[in-house]
């Protein structure tokens, strides 16, 4: 166990893919109503998580990580910009507009995971790790959960047309406000009052979060599995998904880096530029496939990518940042 933490493989990830062999053993489980519906629990979990995170953002926060104009551009150019050019046009070299099946779906996924906002407690805590300008980290992680509830439905607009059981965009965006926007609201203006809680429970609200995600990930699964969509699904593909997944985040830090260079910022600017504008949020992801897809039997199967990319972001970048640390 030691050993998988160093390497960046936490309990948390493998719960993940404990959650997806659940769903393969018992599907009806977490498709029942009665006597309770685990989606729903999930639901509502979702909404507390983001409360708890705006109890925990102070205004301090914010100001503190305002000053630098270049490094939040570039974190959210990188994040909502170059991230969805970068898969559409590996989809349309590759052919994956004109794919059928499952691979389509993995497209879309792939094209999915692209439009999500950053992570903000991991991004935090590596920034905060190898030495880079924390409070700008704390700052872009905060706007992009913002942003993205605007900007990854806008995007996945381009598809929501061939996925059954999604949701017209104006009600994605409307039930993303109310399940999103509001909570972090409420606990942003009751961070004075009672953020003290938060921060001082933090770590049994993280594995509430991870609890959540995990609810979300297994019911979504067990209606893809239940509808049987990954019925001649090929173990190689897995393995060339999960191989573009690697790639794709090494690529993205790569060009951020280079751009960094190129605009000659800072060490520690530059440490939270990579970190903040190559990492995505399952937490959002999560969230919005259910919001997006509704009840779609293809969530699984959109999901996967995110689930990878998570996986591996947090492998590499625990390694990069702690190697950082130590020079």
């Amino acid at each position: 166990m030691n050993f998988l933490k160093k390497i960046g493989i936490e309990p948390f990830i493998m719960a993940l893919f404990g959650a997806i062999f659940f769903a393969w053993l018992v599907p009806d489980f977490g498709r029942d109503r009665e006597p309770f519906s685990l989606g729903d629990a999930a639901n509502w979990g979702v909404s507390v998580i983001f409360f708890f995170y705006g109890l925990r953002l102070s205004k301090e926060k914010l100001v503190n990580g305002l000053r630098n104009v270049k490094l939040h551009f570039l974190v959210h150019f990188s994040t909502f910009v170059l991230f969805p050019i970068v898969v559409l046009s590996a989809m349309y070299l590759c052919g994956g507009f004109s794919a059928e099946g499952n691979l389509y779906y993995l497209w879309i996924g792939a094209f999915f995971l692209a439009t999500l906002p950053s992570t903000v407690s991991s991004s935090v805590v590596m920034v905060s790790i190898a030495g880079g300008n924390l409070p700008a980290a704390i700052f872009n992680a905060s706007i992009s959960s913002f942003i993205g509830v605007f900007i990854t439905p806008l995007w996945m607009g381009i598809f929501l047309k061939d996925i059954d059981g999604s949701s017209a965009l104006a009600d994605v965006i409307l039930k993303l406000v109310f399940q999103v926007l509001v909570p972090v609201v409420a606990g942003f203006l009751l961070n004075k009052k009672w953020g003290w809680f938060a921060e001082k429970h933090k770590k049994i609200l993280r594995l509430f979060d991870e609890t959540i995600i995990v609810l979300i990930v297994y019911t979504s699964f067990c209606e893809s599995f239940y509808k049987k969509m990954f019925d001649g699904f090929a173990m190689f593909t897995l393995v060339e998904l999960s191989v573009a997944m690697i790639v794709l985040f090494l690529a993205t830090m790569l060009v951020i880096w280079g751009i960094c260079k190129v605009l000659k910022f800072s060490k520690e600017d530059s440490i939270t530029a990579v970190f903040c504008g190559s990492k995505k949020s399952l937490v959002h992801g999560s969230v919005m496939s259910r919001v997006l897809f509704g009840g779609s039997s293809m969530t699984g199967i959109i999901l996967l990518p995110t689930m990878l990319y998570h996986a591996f972001q947090l492998i590499i970048v625990s390694i990069i940042a702690k190697k950082i640390s130590k020079k």
